[in-house]
């Protein structure tokens, strides 16, 4: 029998059985979502989402979380302590089945839950799989217990009682290993905003953030829950409304709800929460709040007779609203879609919150008639922006006048494919590096539109500037697929929008700019992955030879530098880029433009509270607001010198 024939075969020594916590250090992408900083994070919560379950269940109302200078973690709480005695069905610690085992916990059945973040009984495990060492203190029945684990959950020290207290809770260590994730590197920011989510969501909890790396501390407690939530996106907002809030129980799912109107958003912002889990791709429960209340204030249209409102769309109705909304389901009937917990399938929950928001929101608004009255004419604008966007495009379609009384730029180098979806747009910074990009690109699939100077800044002018400024004007009409609620993702002439500006803070203020056009105005293009940032190196390195022939590298980093002084060896002259004009149209293509050897950022919305604050922040009109943020962020101190090094 040949190699190759060897090779094919299918036998029984094929099947592969992984033990223990083995399959999660073979895929743990299943498990967490990804090994990149998403899936790090995810960790932190799997252990978080524990002590919020002991909260939940009314035991403890502290939890602390602490970043420690190597790299590790600490999450403690003051719950009931996870359970130390021996499991009568596997004769082993109940502890060592948390941590060791897939698909073993106590939220399984509602004896120590009613109503649990994890259901699966594979967070803590999967923590520990995916770490270089895990250690768990636990305090309980007057004692502390200790156990820890290596090498991705292997036990270092059995279950041990090293002492006595008359505390409880447990105290959960780890450190996530480099040899899975392609960064181990615990975000301020990130988790910062988790736990600010679950005080929002968790009233009368307190939460405790500590970062020994750079000596900062936060608490997060609040008392009125949601409508603080609401507060927080909203500080940036002009309010149509007061913040409306409804609580109450529905076939035993606990649903409660926060929501408010504003004025100049035209998007429909939603987080959306099961067992204080965020789920993010929606679900049950998001289907039912939006058949809800399309329904409420289109019987209230027909009731009142409200003759300027024709059949409202639920897009016409959730335009400008911020809606928060959390329930709390049952073990029994609870489904999520996948580990991640993104994504709520109980079926029960659609009739629930449907009921839920038509009855409250059909009293809220006739018991405020003059607040209805507003909401409503709101409605009517968007749907009224809506039809005649929908005739503009109709027009432009029959009559082939594409640039109908809006001013657009004459610098657009179209693509030539009508192979949409592979087409790219790049938006350039700059005259002089649009030539070069021009001639650089692929004829066929790339376009190119170089600005003129800054965007506006679209968090602070009306639509109608928006539309007499010539930059976004022609962004529009370019995607061609409208904007506002007008946007029909299925429309776009490009599959992919490329930001490439210069790798400076002129560059950088730039891709801020078209990035909150985009968030405030095609948001959809965002969250659907078709929006990129470019990624230019900032160093050549280069030698010539005694023939006169270029050997050279490009680095995007300080790390890629080193290794091309190794790969060039001596002799090497080194250029820094000020800006993409100081390339030539071929090494443009070569190192930023062409598919094959380029680097691209794709932008994404993992955290949508942290970009709503962000945005609202830095963008705001409030001046003080941005002048503390870039004073806790940007380290002044640390200024780029490395210019034209020669060796």
């Amino acid at each position: 029998m040949s190699e190759d024939i060897k090779k094919n075969t299918y036998v029984a020594d094929d099947i592969e059985l992984l033990q223990g916590l083995e399959a999660v250090r073979k895929r743990p992408g299943m498990y967490i979502g990804s090994t990149n900083s998403y899936g790090l994070h995810h960790l932190v919560w799997e252990i978080v989402d524990n002590a919020i379950d002991e909260a939940m269940a009314g035991y403890g109302n502290k939890i602390y979380v602490t970043i420690h200078k190597d790299g590790s973690i600490t999450i403690t709480d003051e719950g009931r302590g996870i359970p130390t005695g021996v499991q009568s069905q596997t004769h082993k610690p109940a502890i060592e089945l948390v941590f060791g085992e897939l698909h073993a916990g106590g939220k399984f059945n509602e004896g120590a839950y009613k109503s649990a973040a994890g259901l699966h009984g594979v967070g803590a495990s999967v923590t520990n799989a995916l770490s270089t060492w895990l250690d768990v203190l636990v305090y309980r029945d007057g004692k502390i217990f200790h156990i820890r684990y290596k090498d991705g959950g292997k036990i270092d020290i059995p279950l041990e009682v090293i002492g006595t207290t008359n505390k409880h809770g447990t105290t959960v260590s780890f450190k996530p290993d480099d040899k899975i994730f392609a960064t181990t590197e615990f975000k301020w920011d990130t988790i910062y905003n988790h736990l600010q989510e679950e005080a929002f969501l968790l009233r009368k909890v307190h939460f405790y953030l500590k970062d020994e790396r750079s000596s900062l501390s936060q608490e997060f407690y609040y008392e009125d829950g949601l409508k603080e939530y609401i507060a927080t996106v909203n500080q940036n907002k002009k309010p149509l409304t007061d913040i409306i809030h409804f609580q109450g129980v529905v076939q035993d799912i606990e649903i409660e709800i926060a929501m408010q109107y504003c004025l100049g958003d035209y998007n429909e912002t939603m987080f959306s929460y099961a067992n204080n889990v965020r789920t993010r791709d929606g679900g049950t429960h998001e289907t039912g709040f939006k058949s809800g209340i399309t329904r409420v204030v289109n019987d209230f249209v027909e009731k009142n007779n409200i003759t300027k409102a024709k059949k409202l769309e639920g897009s016409d109705i959730r335009e400008g609203l911020t809606t928060v909304m959390s329930l709390k389901v049952p073990e029994k009937i609870i489904e999520f879609e996948g580990q991640t917990k993104s994504k709520l399938g109980t079926p029960q929950a659609t009739s629930s919150v449907f009921n839920f928001i038509y009855e409250k929101f059909t009293y809220y608004l006739t018991e405020n008639k003059e607040v209805a009255m507003n909401i409503i004419s709101k409605c009517i604008d968007a749907y009224n922006t809506r039809i005649a966007a929908r005739k503009a495009k109709e027009e432009a379609r029959s009559s082939k006048k594409v640039k109908q009384e809006i001013i657009l730029s004459d610098k657009l180098t179209p693509a030539q494919s009508k192979d949409y979806l592979k087409n790219e747009l790049f938006i350039v910074e700059g005259d002089s590096a649009g030539g070069n990009a021009k001639k650089g690109r692929d004829r066929i699939h790339q376009a190119i539109l170089p600005l003129r100077g800054k965007p506006l800044n679209t968090d602070s002018i009306t639509v109608e500037k928006l539309l007499q400024n010539e930059e976004f004007a022609t962004i529009i009409n370019t995607i061609g697929a409208g904007f506002g609620q007008s946007f029909d993702i299925n429309e776009i002439k490009y599959g992919k929008i490329i930001i490439m500006t210069d790798a400076d803070t002129d560059g950088a203020h730039i891709q801020t700019l078209l990035l909150t056009f985009f968030y405030n105005y095609m948001r959809t293009l965002i969250t659907s992955g078709h929006v990129y940032v470019a990624a230019p190196p900032l160093y050549r390195i280069y030698k010539e030879d005694k023939q006169r022939k270029v050997n050279e590298r490009y680095a995007w980093n300080d790390q890629d530098l080193e290794k091309a002084k190794k790969e060039i060896g001596p002799g090497y002259h080194i250029s820094r880029y000020k800006g993409l004009g100081e390339m030539s149209d071929i090494q443009l293509k070569k190192t930023t433009m062409d598919p094959r050897s380029r680097l691209l950022i794709q932008v994404r919305i993992d955290d949508p509270l942290f970009v709503e604050k962000q945005v609202g922040i830095l963008m705001g009109k409030d001046a003080s607001n941005r002048r503390k943020w870039v004073e806790e962020n940007v380290d002044f101190n640390k200024v780029d010198t490395f210019i034209n090094e020669v060796k």
